[in-house]
C-alpha cells in the first residue's frame, strides 16, 4: 500500500522528478548504497523578506513514515520501459530508514541555515528530495507572508480567505496549516478545519443578498439563521447597508446577537470611518468592522495608519499566492557521504559541506543576536536549532509536535525578534549569519581534495 498524502491524494511516492528515479535505478546498477547526507535551506531571502518561518515539517514525517511503492505504482513505472526488472523488484519492498533532523516547525530561519537535514541511504535520501522541498517550500513561504501580514495588522485578528484563488487543493489545505502555525485567528477552509482542528469562520456572499432583491429581508432572513453573524454591507451602496444593519440591530433590541459588519470594497479607510460613526451614534459600539476584499500587509499596514477603525482583516489571495514573493531559492544539496565532505562550485550556487547545525545566540530577553553555521560536532555558544525529529525512519517525540506547539513557537520567535526585522521593509542591517572557522576549513580541504582528483583524471 502506498502512502497516502494528507491532502488526499491516492499516493505521494511518485511525486518526484523522475531523475530521482533514473538516479536511483544507476545507484542500484553500481552498487550505491552509502550513508549521504542532503541539505535543505534557502539560499538568499527575497528581498522583501527579513525572515522565514519555518512551517511543513509535520507534513513532511508523516508522508515518510509511510513511503512505500504500491503494485499500481510499479505498474506505472514498468510501462515506461524506463527501469529494469530487479530494480523495480528492490522498490516493492522499499521504506524511508533515514534519520531526519530539522528547525521544529514555527521557528525564524534565515539564508543559508539547513531547515532540514536528511541522512539515509544515498538512493533514500535522493528519492525524497522533491517531495520534501514542494511541501516545506509551499508551507514556509505561506507561513512567511502570514506572519507579515500579522505584523501589518498590529494584534488584530486576521483569518483566511484564500483557498478559492490558491494553486489547488494541496495548496489550500497547506496554506490553512501554515497560517495557523504562523498565528491566524481562523480559515474559512472546512476541510482544513476538520482535518487540523482549525477553528472555521464565515459570513455571506453577496449572492444571498441578491437573491432576495431587499438587502433589509435578506439581512433578516439570514440572521435569523445565524444570530451571531456579520453582514455584508457593500453589496449595492456600502453606508446604506450600514443603515440597514443598524435598523436590524435596533429591532432586535435586548435580542440583537450580531457581532459587526463586514465591508470588502470602495474605500475602506473612509467607509470604516463613517460606519464606526454611525454605529457609535446609534449606540451599537459592540458591533465590531471587519474588513476584506484584495489585503495584505502593505495595504492592511496603510489602512491603519490611515486611522481606519478596522477590527478584523479577511485576507485571501495576495496572502494565499504570497504574491509580492511567489517563490523561495530553496535547494537539497548532498553534504556529506560515507564521512567526506560534498559540495557544489557553481558560480552563485555553491554550497557548504559536512555535517552541519545552526547555533542561535539570545539576548536574556530572548531577543536573537545572530547565528553560527557550523559543523554538527562543534561547540557553539547558543542554542542548536536542528533537532532530531526521525530516527531509522520513524518519528522521534520532537517529530511528533502538535501545531498549536508550532503556533506557540512561531508567536514567540517573531515577537522577540529585534524591531528592525519585524518592519515590512528590508532590515537594515540584516540579521547576522555567521560560519565557522571549522566549516570554512573544511570547505577548503573539500575543494583542494577536488583539485587534486580533477588533476589526476587529467
Amino acid at each position: 500500500m502506498s502512502a497516502e498524502s494528507p491532502f488526499g491524494l491516492s499516493s505521494v511516492v511518485l511525486l518526484v522528478d523522475l531523475y530521482e528515479l533514473t538516479m536511483m535505478q544507476a545507484y542500484h546498477t553500481y552498487g550505491m548504497d552509502e550513508r549521504a547526507t542532503f541539505d535543505l535551506f534557502v539560499r538568499r531571502l527575497p528581498q522583501c523578506r527579513n525572515f522565514l518561518l519555518v512551517a511543513g515539517l509535520g507534513t513532511v514525517l508523516e508522508l515518510l513514515e509511510g513511503l512505500s511503492f504500491g503494485d499500481d505504482d510499479l505498474a506505472y513505472l514498468e510501462s515506461t520501459c524506463l527501469f529494469e526488472r530487479d530494480f523495480l523488484d528492490q522498490l516493492r519492498g522499499f521504506r524511508f530508514t533515514g534519520d531526519v533532523d530539522a528547525m521544529p516547525e514555527g521557528t525564524v530561519a534565515f539564508a543559508l541555515e539547513p531547515l532540514l537535514r536528511v541522512t539515509a541511504p544515498l538512493p533514500q535520501a535522493q528519492l525524497v528530495e522533491t517531495l520534501l522541498m514542494n511541501q516545506l517550500h509551499l508551507q514556509t513561504l505561506l507561513a512567511s507572508k502570514a506572519a507579515r501580514v500579522l505584523l501589518g495588522a498590529r494584534g488584530r485578528r486576521v483569518v483566511d480567505f484564500g483557498l478559492r484563488r490558491m494553486h489547488g487543493a494541496d495548496a489550500g489545505l497547506a496554506g490553512a496549516r501554515a497560517y495557523w502555525i504562523a498565528g491566524l485567528a481562523a480559515t474559512s477552509n472546512v476541510l482544513a478545519g476538520r482535518r487540523y482542528g482549525i477553528p472555521i469562520t464565515g459570513t455571506m456572499a453577496h449572492s444571498f443578498i441578491q437573491a432576495l432583491d431587499d438587502e433589509m429581508e435578506a439581512f433578516r432572513r439570514f440572521s435569523a439563521v445565524y444570530p451571531e453573524t456579520v453582514l455584508l454591507v457593500d453589496t449595492y451602496d456600502t453606508l446604506e447597508g450600514v443603515e440597514e444593519a443598524i435598523r436590524l440591530a435596533t429591532d432586535l433590541g435586548k435580542e440583537c446577537r450580531l457581532r459587526g459588519i463586514r465591508l470588502d470594497s470602495g474605500d475602506l479607510a473612509a467607509l470604516s470611518r463613517e460606519a464606526r460613526r454611525r454605529l457609535d451614534q446609534a449606540g451599537l459600539a459592540s458591533l465590531k468592522i471587519f474588513a476584506s476584499g484584495d489585503l495584505d500587509e502593505y495595504r492592511i499596514t496603510h489602512l491603519l495608519a490611515d486611522g481606519a477603525p478596522i477590527d478584523a482583516f479577511g485576507v485571501g489571495t495576495r496572502m494565499g499566492t504570497s504574491a509580492d514573493a511567489p517563490s523561495l531559492d530553496l535547494a537539497y544539496k548532498l553534504a556529506e557521504l560515507e564521512g567526506l565532505g560534498r559540495l557544489k562550485l557553481t558560480a552563485n550556487k555553491d554550497t557548504w559541506p559536512g555535517v552541519k547545525q545552526v547555533w542561535r545566540r539570545r539576548h536574556d530577553d530572548g531577543t536573537p543576536l545572530g547565528d553560527t553555521l557550523g559543523l554538527a560536532d562543534e561547540d557553539h555558544p547558543g542554542e542548536p536549532l536542528l533537532v532530531p525529529v526521525m530516527r531509522g525512519g520513524q518519528r522521534t517525540e520532537a517529530g511528533r509536535e502538535t501545531l498549536a506547539a508550532s503556533r506557540r513557537r512561531a508567536g514567540d520567535e517573531v515577537a522577540r525578534l529585534p524591531e528592525r526585522l519585524r518592519r515590512l521593509e528590508p532590515a537594515d542591517p540584516s540579521y547576522p549569519v555567521g560560519i565557522s572557522e571549522r566549516l570554512r576549513e573544511e570547505r577548503r580541504e573539500v575543494i583542494q581534495r577536488l583539485h587534486q582528483r580533477r588533476a589526476l583524471a587529467h
